[in-house]
């Protein structure tokens, strides 16, 4: 088993780790920026070391301070969390390097899966279903090319990178180029990669992922699905598991797919495999994620299975503790984002100091969160300050309980989206299943 941890992460994910490590005996260590250093990670953590000032760059996202933490405090591993550096094979490769365990999938295949045009040529290789497209280009005729023998509506999407940057949709050809060049110039930007690919646009769909575990001795399991369809500006905001638009026979295969996927390019540890549902129900591989994901706590709820924890013992080189016979999915789970931004205001980021705080409780609530009154709210980083997950035995169940738990909540000092969410748990088209990927600019626009 791991002595040591080192957290390369900051806010609820770190908090998150830092429990699962108590849980197991396992020592953690918190990394922070400066401007963190009153944040709730770096009080639970065992220890604690500050890696820099003045933004990510200097610190979360600066992989030779991270190693030299880890080296410096006898972590024998390091956890990277959700977005930062968990998804960057560099990173990962640098930990080996180092003697650090890197808990999540090898390098190499996080490069495979991290090129969404090399992942999707992969998985159509082993007759996972994806959406007809394009190999990687960069350069705007060659794309505009492949997108005529494609067809329209068209995606265009950053090759590598995610969480909706270096994304355009277009169904005029006339708009191709101008589109073509300024989701590139984005990617560029936020990921230091301008290589695009396209994907004919499946309208009005629904983000359905599977998540899978994967250990070292050749076993891999899915553990249930995730409707994410609930999005802001291509940023999830509710997520449920089961997903309420796929029935039993096509959840088998998309279970199936998703084990398929893994086990194709050799896959460890936490990872998930997300998918386009259309209105035929028919799905296809969009991506994986190679590391544990911001909705982990529906599958957890669900299925009763501690991922972090599981993230663990796999890196620690053991076996996973169930089999696909194992998992079973109990209830309905759902998962709200809550974040300091204003919706009326195109979600506005709103930073500041949290002067009022009172969370929900109860039986089958849950919070993950980092903040407490007096916390401040900085400018640089995700909005995301918390999420409220609920199980109840069915979705309706499930629907009332999350209500009572937006209701209950109660953040001043920043504005929040908490009435938004609350609105939405009212919404007929949101409680009947049927909000797919548009729902929100529907919602805000009016619709019912």
């Amino acid at each position: 088993m791991l002595k040591k941890v080192l957290i390369a992460n900051r806010g609820e994910i770190a908090v998150r780790v830092i429990r699962a490590c108590r849980d197991m005996g396992v020592g953690s260590v918190a990394v922070y920026a400066q401007e963190d250093k009153n944040s709730l990670h770096v009080q639970l953590a065992d220890e604690r070391i500050c890696i820099g000032s003045g933004g990510a760059k200097n610190s979360y996202l600066n992989q030779d301070r991270l190693i030299m933490a880890a080296l410096n405090t006898g972590a024998d591993a390091v956890h990277p969390g959700y977005g930062f550096l968990s998804e960057n094979a560099e990173f990962a490769r640098k930990c080996r390097e180092y003697g650090l365990i890197f808990i999540g999938p090898d390098p190499d295949v996080m490069d495979a899966m991290g090129n969404k045009s090399h992942a999707r040529a992969a998985m159509k290789a082993a007759g996972v279903p994806v959406i007809p497209g394009s190999d990687a280009v960069t350069d705007a005729d060659e794309a505009f090319r492949m997108a005529s023998e494609i067809g329209y509506p068209i995606m265009i999407k950053a090759a590598f990178g995610g969480g909706g940057r270096g994304m355009r949709a277009v169904t005029d050809p006339e708009e191709f180029k101008l589109s073509f060049e300024l989701a590139q110039h984005e990617s560029a930007s936020a990921f230091g990669e301008d290589a695009m690919y396209l994907e004919r646009l499946i309208e009005s769909p629904r983000h359905v992922e599977v998540q899978i575990m994967a250990d070292a001795h050749g076993n891999v399991v899915a553990l249930g699905d995730r409707d994410c369809s609930v999005q802001r500006n291509h940023q999830k905001l509710i997520e449920e598991s089961p997903s309420p638009a796929v029935n039993a026979a096509t959840r088998k295969k998309m279970y199936e797919a998703a084990v398929l996927a893994a086990k194709t390019v050799g896959y460890t540890n936490a990872g998930t495999v997300e998918f386009i549902l259309d209105r035929t129900g028919a799905f296809y591989f969009m991506e994986m994620n190679t590391r544990i994901q911001v909705e982990h706590p529906v599958t957890e709820m669900v299925t009763g299975v501690d991922l972090v924890t599981e993230q663990l013992r796999v890196a620690a080189g053991e076996e996973l503790s169930f089999t696909q016979q194992d998992v079973e999915l109990r209830g309905h789970a759902i998962e709200c984002r809550i974040n300091a931004e204003i919706p009326e205001k195109n979600f506005m980021p709103s930073p500041g100091k949290i002067t009022v705080l009172h969370l929900p409780g109860g039986a089958g609530v849950r919070v993950d969160t980092a903040i407490y009154t007096g916390y401040i709210v900085p400018p640089d980083y995700d909005s995301m300050i918390a999420k409220i997950i609920v199980h109840g035995l069915d979705r309706d169940a499930a629907i009332r309980k999350m209500r009572t738990a937006l209701n209950e909540t109660l953040i001043k000092g920043v504005q929040t989206n908490l009435d938004f969410q609350f609105r939405i748990m009212h919404n007929k088209v949101f409680c009947d299943g049927r909000a797919d990927t548009g729902f929100v600019e529907q919602f805000i626009g009016g619709g019912k």
